[in-house]
């Protein structure tokens, strides 16, 4: 049995055993991936997708994340006043072994689908996960008070002081200016502190 799968932009066609090299996948080595966008099953019977097969999938193992081969861009104008320049790249690679090709149920697999490392399907896992941060930061805030209501305090300030533990009137009113140095704290902003601490 042989299948046609897409990835990074490109079409393999595998069977079970083969090694491939596709472009860099956000996975790393020794991990199971699994190609979800399978375009055709061969074998016994011939299945084309329209464009993929439904509940198909090829499962495959990571060997190692490489670099191909060097391609040299050498660029020269002639005559004059010319110029040359000389660009050397190595594409990301990602070497597999494919172990299993799934002509359905590939949503019950279990296994991790096979993403491009800058592939737009990672990005919003990736929006979502400083989202949860911003919530958890959030609860304390609500608890402390708001030190930019002290003249001077901008928020810019009320950020340094949160960032060295101060976070309401409380904590500031005691602070001692002449010996704290992870923000400069006016002493203004003691007295003022004093007085909405009551």
């Amino acid at each position: 049995m042989f299948a046609v799968l897409k990835t990074g932009g490109k079409q393999y066609k595998v069977q079970a055993g083969d090694i491939l090299r596709v472009e860099k996948l956000a996975a790393d080595a020794g991990e199971k991936v699994q190609f979800n966008d399978v375009l055709m099953l061969g074998g016994d019977n011939t299945v084309v997708g329209a464009p993929f097969v439904d509940g198909a999938a090829v499962q495959a193992d990571v060997i190692d994340q490489i670099k191909g081969e060097k391609l040299i861009n050498f660029v020269k104008r002639r005559r004059k006043h010319s110029s040359k320049r000389t660009v050397g790249h190595r594409q990301k690679l990602t070497l597999v072994k494919i172990t299993d090709i799934l002509a359905s149920g590939a949503d019950k697999s279990g296994v991790k689908a096979a993403m491009g490392a800058g592939s737009v399907a990672a990005a919003p896992a990736a929006a979502a996960a400083p989202a949860k941060k911003a919530t958890k930061a959030e609860a304390p805030a609500a608890a402390s008070d708001d030190l930019t209501a002290i003249t001077g305090v901008g928020p810019a300030a009320a950020k340094k002081l949160a960032d060295a533990g101060i976070t309401s009137y409380a904590q500031l009113a005691a602070v001692d200016v002449e010996t704290f140095d992870a923000v400069k704290v006016k002493p203004e902003w003691v007295e003022q502190a004093k007085e909405l601490a009551k």
